[in-house]
Parts: structure tokens; sequence; C-alpha cells
């Protein structure tokens, strides 16, 4: 790593602290509202946790708002439709409102604002190894460009005859590719322009 990455990436940490700790801030009577919402239904703890992949490789527990019957089983993607899905669940799906907790993640340094999606271990075994390397030399991110790209993912899962398979074979591929492509190009202007576009397409889609 050159000296011109290393503080850009200094300083891209000390934006994700700020931002992130803002956010949290200001943002806690919604946060509030939503635990409430999600405690009402019963079907599980507030918060879902998943180990995924992260900086350099490390594994870490990525926190969600439980938008899922807890134990309820099935394969890991999930389509449009999913029974699985509470009715809270797919409002806060839709709304992206259950990746809210992930501002902790990015305060704790586990992940940043911006980054590829941190995916399971099973899935980042298929990456190539020479992707797989570089996407793991930063943070992963509540958002990047894969992300809007694929926001209707659930509804191309739920066209395939073989989600799970579709998603390793056709979604995955392209992700991976994107996410490598964001690590090469990656700038805080950049960042900025997907924070913007991720907002938009969560307003649009609402």
């Amino acid at each position: 790593m050159t000296v011109t990455e290393q503080s850009g990436d200094q300083l891209k940490r000390a934006v994700d602290v700020v931002v992130s700790g803002t956010l949290l801030l200001a943002l806690s009577p919604v946060i509030a509202v939503v635990a409430i919402a999600v405690a009402a239904e019963r079907t599980g703890p507030i918060l879902f946790t998943q180990e995924r992949i992260g900086l350099h490789g490390k594994p870490f527990r990525i926190h969600k708002f439980r938008s899922m019957r807890a134990s309820s089983g099935g394969p890991e993607v999930t389509t449009a439709g999913d029974a699985r899905v509470t009715r809270v669940g797919a409002l806060l799906r839709t709304s992206k409102l259950d990746e809210l907790p992930q501002l902790f993640d990015v305060l704790v340094g586990a992940m940043s604002l911006v980054g590829p999606r941190p995916e399971v271990a099973r899935y980042v075994e298929l990456w190539p190894e020479s992707e797989r390397e570089l996407i793991l030399s930063v943070r992963p991110g509540i958002t990047d460009p894969a992300s809007i790209a694929f926001r209707n993912e659930s509804e191309l899962l739920a066209q395939a005859s073989d989600p799970e398979r579709y998603y390793r074979e056709v979604l995955l591929p392209q992700k991976v590719a994107m996410y490598a492509d964001y690590v090469r190009t990656r700038s805080l202007l950049g960042d900025l322009r997907v924070l913007i576009a991720t907002a938009w397409a969560v307003v649009a889609r609402g």
C-alpha cells in the first residue's frame, strides 16, 4: 500500500466514524421505533446476527434488525414473497431500515459506509483467488455499486427455478466483478456518489 492509499484509507475511516456516530444519534428515535415494532411480532431476537467475512478475511458478526422468523431454516438467499419474511420485516427490507444496526458495525471498525457487501464464508470461497485477495483488502460496506445494481435481487431470485444455484452461478460472479472494480477505483468522491445513488434508489423503490 502506498502512502497516498494509506492516507486515503485513514481519511475514509475518519469519515466513517464521524458519519456513523452522527447518524446513530440522529436516528436513535427511528431505531427505537423499529426495535419496538420488531419485538412486537415476537418472531425471535430483535437483532439478527450472522458471521460474515471482513477485512483481510477476518470473520465478524454483522447486525441487522430481524426481518425473518427465527430458526426458520431454508436457503441462504431470500426471494421476493419468501414466507419466512415477517410483515414488519417486509417493510424494513423495502426501506432498508433493517440495515440501520450496521451503523454500529461501521463505528467499531468492522465495516465501512461504502465497500463490497460482506458475504458468508461459503460464498467467499467461490470467489476467484485473485479477486478474493483484492476485495478483502478493504472493509466491507453497508452499500456499494453492486447493491444498487442488484437492488431487485430478491425479485430476480424469485423468478429462478433454483434460486440458490442462480445466485452462485449468475449473480455472484457479477457481484464479484463489481466488488473488485470498486476496490480498484475507490475514492471519497466515488463513495459520496454511491451513498447518494443508494438513497435515491431506496426513495424510488419506496
